[in-house]
């Protein structure tokens, strides 16, 4: 079967997919860009088509271009001629004063879908404790695409450390992301001004999860719970659905970490039950194309959904 992830690189645990090359820690970003794969730059040509007649002609269509991969010319997509691309290196240089300075550490960057999307993920040194020693860690996490898939994406991340789940931070209307379209240059300055690297947001996080490690949860409103963030109701034939079956495992206890104070029979508890859900059980062709799911895709709007729908019960 073929991955979508093309490299990686990643220092310290092995990353809960399982995927990627392991560095020491403080690596210069030449040893980044090389071990995560990210070693080469996106070109661009005109697009050319075949027109049929009596004799085979190529012609231009001026208002796209292909953008390819400089290494091995493999073609990666066919965009507008006002794309602005973000190259490899300027994802991993985007932590460089935030390494140096800011007291950042890479922890994950790779290629996926053979350097359609791009991405780096950094410890920010922030972190919290909650009851039992459940510990939550702040990351940042920047990731681009160059086939219109994503816009480039600076968001903070959470990950809970007893099970590696990750979980995206968002407090009020903000969602902790500054997302740039690539109709426009990518400014890393700006953007770190957008995010607040003093990450303002992170204490309002640590309080909303705080506060849902202490929401006591009773069967009936787990059961809601689930149904409402799957968008389902069980059938009178066939019951729950086998997706609401593991949450409820998950959640009863069969969860990494589900038994510790602060989840046990809490709204922290129905939060994790779907991370780890999403994470590390839900369907997927394989472990990176579950990484691609839960960071970008289907995944990742479920585990918000989930988050939200947690918040509404703590008014």
């Amino acid at each position: 079967m073929s991955h979508l992830i093309e490299t990686m690189a990643y220092v310290g645990q092995v990353p809960w997919h399982g995927l990627g090359n392991p560095l020491s820690a403080q690596q210069p970003l030449d040893v980044w860009q090389r071990e995560a794969g990210m070693d080469w730059t996106i070109e661009h040509s005109d697009v050319l088509f075949e027109v049929a007649g009596g004799e085979s002609l190529l012609r231009p269509y001026p208002d796209s271009k292909v953008l390819y991969r400089s290494d091995t010319l493999a073609p990666l997509s066919v965009v507008s001629k006002r794309y602005k691309v973000v190259q490899p290196q300027d994802v991993l240089h985007f932590y460089n004063d935030l390494v140096s300075a800011g007291g950042f550490e890479l922890e994950t960057a790779g290629v996926l879908k053979g350097g359609r999307k791009l991405w780096a993920l950094a410890r920010t040194g922030q972190e919290t404790v909650l009851k039992g020693g459940d510990r939550v860690k702040a990351y940042l996490l920047l990731a681009t695409s160059c086939d219109g898939t994503l816009c480039t994406t600076a968001q903070f991340t959470s990950v809970r450390v007893v099970c590696n789940n990750t979980l995206q931070m968002a407090v009020g209307e903000r969602s902790g992301a500054v997302k740039v379209p690539h109709s426009t240059v990518f400014d890393p300055r700006q953007v770190k001004e957008a995010l607040g690297i003093g990450l303002s947001g992170w204490e309002a996080f640590i309080g909303q999860i705080k506060a849902l490690s202490r929401r006591p949860i009773s069967a009936d409103e787990a059961r809601v719970f689930f149904h409402d963030v799957l968008d389902e109701a069980p059938s009178e034939d066939t019951g729950a659905s086998r997706a609401w079956q593991q949450l409820e495992r998950l959640y009863a206890g069969a969860g990494m970490g589900a038994e510790l104070p602060g989840a046990r029979n809490t709204a922290w508890g129905l939060v994790n039950a779907m991370t780890e859900y999403v994470d590390h059980h839900r369907r997927a062709r394989s472990q990176d194309y579950r990484l691609d799911s839960a960071w970008f895709g289907q995944g990742a709007l479920l585990k918000r959904k989930a988050l939200d729908q947690a918040l509404v019960l703590l008014d």
